[in-house]
């Protein structure tokens, strides 16, 4: 079976004031998405979020069912969005082929059986990055360039968070159940992502750190607004964001994340902005 997966539970914010390093890392911080022909994902209880990494070499992987779904395919209650990060890859959705060059995604709805990826050149791989979550509808598959994008510029030099945010897999693009996804993407001498921070209770949200330097890294920010705690994290790594946390970010260079949320609503702007300077 090529396609693994951990399970992680949700935490209360009165335990995390309580974990150290360690345990902070182990219950939110998702290190080895991509391997070489394998699937890697992790299962959250935090809206049944899925996070996932796929990295074909040689030969075509299959997105096979995990026991905590209890299904006899992966997608029968659930929907999926790809962005891929790496170089040309495909993606064959019960027959049906979608090439996904680089930063290209692809929404793939409830009830296909049959998912599977490849590469183009083994030496030069697709990176696919995988978010799942339930769906209580089946929506078509649809291919996402990146010429049909909504692109939204935010922050400025002054504050050091100038960034380029692409909304790839909401509502206003692609019919969705409840998954959202997109990029946002550091320019050069800018540092912070989403500030102000802000949470939303209503939704849960995981952010996809890449393109990260080597030697380089984000300093990821989470937990209650009065009561952060960081996470130190390397290229190709991945945060859970509970749905009573900021989450927020600085690194050491410009890099770019993928920010994936599910939950309650399908409102982009439904958050909770807290003041950088009530910040604790």
């Amino acid at each position: 079976m090529k396609t693994t997966y951990e399970t992680r539970y949700a935490s209360s914010p009165q335990g995390v004031k309580q974990y150290d390093t360690n345990q902070l890392r182990e219950e939110f911080l998702i290190e080895n998405l991509f391997e070489d022909n394998k699937i890697n994902l992790v299962y959250s209880h935090y809206d049944r979020f899925i996070t996932g990494g796929v990295m074909p070499l040689s030969e075509s992987i299959e997105l096979d069912t995990i026991d905590p779904l209890k299904a006899p395919y992966f997608l029968e209650r659930r929907e999926l969005g790809i962005i891929n990060i790496g170089e040309s890859g495909t993606v064959s959705v019960d027959g049906t082929e979608y090439v996904l060059n680089h930063r290209e995604a692809l929404y793939v709805g409830q009830g296909n059986k049959k998912v599977v990826f490849s590469s183009k050149s083994e030496k030069n791989p697709a990176k696919f990055y995988l978010n799942s979550t339930p769906a209580h509808k089946a929506y078509p598959t649809k291919k996402i360039g990146t010429n049909d994008v909504e692109v939204i510029e935010l922050g400025a030099p002054e504050t050091a968070n100038a960034r380029t945010l692409r909304k790839y897999i909401v509502n206003s693009v692609v019919d969705v159940c409840q998954l959202q996804m997109g990029m946002t993407t550091l320019k050069p001498g800018s540092s912070w992502n989403t500030m102000p921070a802000h949470v939303h209770d209503r939704r849960m949200e995981v952010y996809f750190y890449f393109e990260v330097p080597e030697d380089q890294a984000v300093c990821h920010f989470m937990g209650q607004p009065q009561e952060t705690r960081h996470i130190w994290m390397q290229n190709n790594q991945a945060v859970i964001s509970p749905p009573w946390s900021i989450h927020s970010g600085s690194g050491t260079a410009s890099y770019s994340f993928i920010w994936g949320m599910a939950g309650e609503n399908l409102d982009y702007g439904d958050m909770d902005v807290a003041k950088i300077n009530e910040l604790r």
